[in-house]
């Protein structure tokens, strides 16, 4: 999750100690806390004013958003609509000031609310313009792309294009993107080989989910299992993927409730929102991305609700964390 205040003073501290020239550490923590005090007051250019814009911006979004979970449908489409406005309004204008702030550029897209081939050619478009302008993203000496905080907006952005190619069944593309990215950042901030794996499944490449889960060190997440699990049933291994849905289960808390009761989830603004590693939050935005993979197998969460201990395991989590349950089609 992108966290748009310490970015911002990161960004401000950096710009600040190369106009100072030859700060010392010490010297450059002094000016980092200065600035996380006031960063006001250290913005000397458009690019930087049109971030401040967009900081509160975000926080008036997520402000607006807070309440969501106690609307009716009506309510929550109205409110929803507002914020979304709102939001775009404030991206025009910080982009007006600079459009050299790529991430309101962004957030100024999806505050849009397109449908997936307009969104996907929007940001497609903005990519290659900065490509072009800018060349390929620079990789520091850390051999990171994302330690440099000003690579950080194209690689968000990067990321977008990523999980909008999958919700519109380009998985190829998506695949690519997603190396492109674990190339430039290796440590993966962003999460492509969450994407990535995804898209695995639905190319059926067990030699490449393989290979991804290895370039992790087989620490595994809710997307792995259950991109694994999707493969295996696709293939027509069902001893397999039985395991690996056993699997899924067990190592994913609530991750068969979050596959047999879907969360509906809105647009990523500004990108993929916070998680804890191994957490029912993490089971629900896995399940919310694999969606366009799971639809193009519509049999498999009915085949997963069949597998012995599956809907109780689901039903189980519900009743423990107080969560409503409605049974699957076909579910006995």
């Amino acid at each position: 999750m992108m966290d748009v205040r310490a970015e911002r003073c990161l960004r401000l501290a950096l710009k600040r100690r190369e106009k100072l020239a030859d700060l010392s550490d010490e010297a450059f923590h002094e000016l980092e806390l200065a600035v996380r005090e006031n960063p006001d007051a250290f913005v000397d250019d458009d690019e930087e004013r049109a971030f401040a814009l967009l900081e509160q911006a975000l926080s008036r979004y997520a402000d607006a958003r807070a309440d969501d979970d106690l609307l009716d449908d009506d309510e929550y489409a109205e409110a929803r609509a507002k914020a979304l406005g709102r939001l775009r309004e404030a991206c025009e204008r910080a982009c007006a000031v600079s459009p050299a702030c790529v991430d309101a550029r962004v957030c100024g897209l999806l505050a849009q609310d397109l449908d997936g081939d307009a969104l996907l050619d929007a940001l497609l478009a903005l990519e290659g313009e900065l490509d072009d302008e800018r060349g390929p993203i620079a990789t520091p000496a850390t051999g990171d792309a994302w330690t440099d905080v000003f690579n950080r907006p194209r690689l968000r952005l990067r990321a977008h294009v990523a999980r909008t190619c999958v919700d519109g069944a380009r998985y190829r593309m998506a695949a690519d993107e997603c190396r492109g990215l674990l190339t430039a950042s290796p440590l993966d901030a962003v999460g492509a080989r969450y994407t990535y794996a995804l898209c695995m499944a639905r190319l059926e490449d067990e030699e490449g989910l393989d290979w991804l889960d290895a370039r992790f060190s087989r620490h595994g997440n809710a997307w792995l299992h259950l991109a694994r699990t999707i493969l295996l049933y696709k293939v027509g291994r069902a001893p397999a993927a039985r395991r690996a849905l056993r699997g899924y289960d067990r190592l994913c808390p609530g991750g068969a409730y979050a596959l047999l009761q879907p969360t509906l989830m809105d647009v990523y603004v500004p990108d993929r929102p916070a998680f804890v590693p191994g957490s029912f939050d993490e089971a629900v935005l896995a399940v919310h991305e694999a969606d366009p993979v799971i639809a193009d197998v519509p049999d498999f969460a009915a085949w997963a609700a069949a597998q012995p201990g599956f809907l109780a395991s689901a039903k189980d989590y519900a009743r423990r964390n107080g969560l409503d349950w409605l049974d699957p089609e076909g579910a006995r």
